[in-house]
């Protein structure tokens, strides 16, 4: 059985990284959602940020990284992008079932339920805490 492919964001902000509930309300994920036809994946990813957790910024093309996760038996595989958050809305589209969560990034890593995310999360702090030559 194939994966669904989807993009997903780790925004962040003045050292901290922006988490959402999932759509039931149980679980802290990252924004991340299906790639619209007529969209790249960090388009989607920036596109995702925008309906899920009201946050506008510059996506990075180069993608974080990868996950994995199942729902409703299926395999969907998120590749991750990160967002310099320049705005944070008081109204977005899905602002009726979802909470914004910041969080320093080893906090993030600790509340995501999704072992592989909460290594990436873990990495991406790394990399940009790291000095750049």
């Amino acid at each position: 059985m194939a994966s669904v492919i989807q993009a997903g964001v780790i925004p962040r902000r003045d050292g901290r990284i922006c988490l959402i509930n999932s759509s039931d309300g149980l679980r802290w994920i990252v924004p991340k959602g299906h790639i619209d036809e007529g969209f790249t994946p960090p388009e989607a990813a920036a596109q995702e940020a925008w309906e899920e957790a009201g946050l506008r910024g510059t996506i990075h093309p180069d993608s974080v990284g990868r996950y994995s996760y199942r729902k409703f038996g299926q395999n969907y595989v998120v590749e991750l992008f990160s967002m310099d958050v320049s705005q944070v809305e008081a109204r977005w589209p899905e602002m009726s079932f979802r909470r914004r969560l910041w969080l320093a990034p080893a906090e993030a890593a600790e509340v995501v339920s999704i072992p592989e995310l909460a290594r990436l999360l873990l990495d991406f702090a790394f990399r940009i805490a790291e000095p750049v030559e």
